[in-house]
């Protein structure tokens, strides 16, 4: 993956930012306030899993330094992941914690495994989520086996006291095959 400096970043925006704006089935699945974990369960019937690919310590990306209110540069835990149905990859998923908040917050994100951090944040109660912003993600950003242009994202922030996540779900063309849904 190239040197995230070197691409530029997302440009987040809002549902009322959103122009033009995308289909009403695309904006179910980018704006809906539930849980995507339980929607792909649901979808997959029973069939949902989520399979690591990073995690740790690392420098996070100015776009996510700005969105967790802590000074560009920051290290954070991140975490990426894949979301599948069946086996087949629906959704990239990239959760980022600043470390200054995390360490000391009792939240244990290196012991998920290949659990869904989404179940954990929806069910603790502890956590507001904030807004849900949609951005066409940039591919140099997305791992190399589903790299492509123009996929729809969306990203929210779970704040609980000073602790923000803010998790970033991608989602891919086989996500939108299998909920029968128009992603153009």
């Amino acid at each position: 993956m190239p040197h995230a400096a070197l691409v530029h970043p997302p440009r987040w925006l809002t549902a009322a930012q959103l122009h033009p704006a995308p289909a009403a089935s695309v904006r179910d699945w980018l704006f809906d306030q539930g849980s995507l974990t339980r929607r792909l369960t649901a979808l997959s019937q029973n069939g949902f899993s989520v399979t690591p690919l990073e995690e740790g310590w690392q420098g996070l990306r100015a776009d996510e330094c700005a969105a967790l209110g802590i000074p560009a540069g920051s290290q954070g835990w991140v975490r990426e992941v894949y979301l599948r149905g069946h086996g087949e990859v629906w959704v990239f998923a990239r959760s980022v914690a600043a470390r200054s908040a995390l360490e000391g917050s009792g939240l244990d994100l290196h012991q998920l495994g290949s659990r869904s951090l989404g179940e954990l944040l929806f069910s603790d109660r502890a956590f507001d989520r904030g807004a849900i912003e949609v951005t066409r993600y940039p591919a140099p950003l997305l791992p190399f086996e589903v790299r492509e242009e123009r996929l729809w994202g969306r990203r929210s922030c779970f704040s609980r006291g000073e602790l923000g996540v803010l998790v970033a779900e991608i989602f891919l063309p086989a996500l939108w095959r299998a909920a029968g849904v128009e992603s153009v």
